[in-house]
């Protein structure tokens, strides 16, 4: 019996690193001067998620601690989340900042301001 409960938890370290990589569902949405990232994140706590902006790059980090050790399989909640999320547009050159974030009902929503479509400029 002692195989078997090793192959299944060794089946759930498989899944969990799977869902880890693919995990969480992110919708970007465009906005008047500016995109919403909507992150699904349930079951981590607001002190727990990290976020940084680096050109194009919104990266999201945060871990938990299981919420049972004897947990076999965790399909659908990871205890650590380290995802990279390319913007589709750069942010502004002047200014990698995140205009806000908020966390709520485990979904965080990030508004970060872009820039402009540039300047157009006359030839003469």
């Amino acid at each position: 019996m002692g195989l078997v409960k090793e192959v299944v938890r060794e089946i759930g370290n498989r899944s969990r690193e799977f869902y880890e990589f693919v995990l969480p569902p992110v919708d970007i949405h465009l906005e008047e001067g500016g995109v919403r990232v909507i992150i699904d994140m349930p079951g981590f706590a607001k002190e727990d998620i990290e976020l940084n902006l680096c050109g194009d790059v919104l990266t999201v980090r945060a871990q938990r601690e299981p919420a049972d050790p004897d947990t076999m399989v965790t399909n659908q909640r990871p205890g650590r989340i380290d995802k990279k999320i390319r913007l589709p547009m750069q942010g502004r050159p002047d200014e990698e900042k995140i205009e806000s974030a908020r966390y709520a009902d485990g979904v965080l929503t990030v508004v970060i301001p872009v820039a402009s479509d540039g300047t157009r400029i006359s030839i003469d």
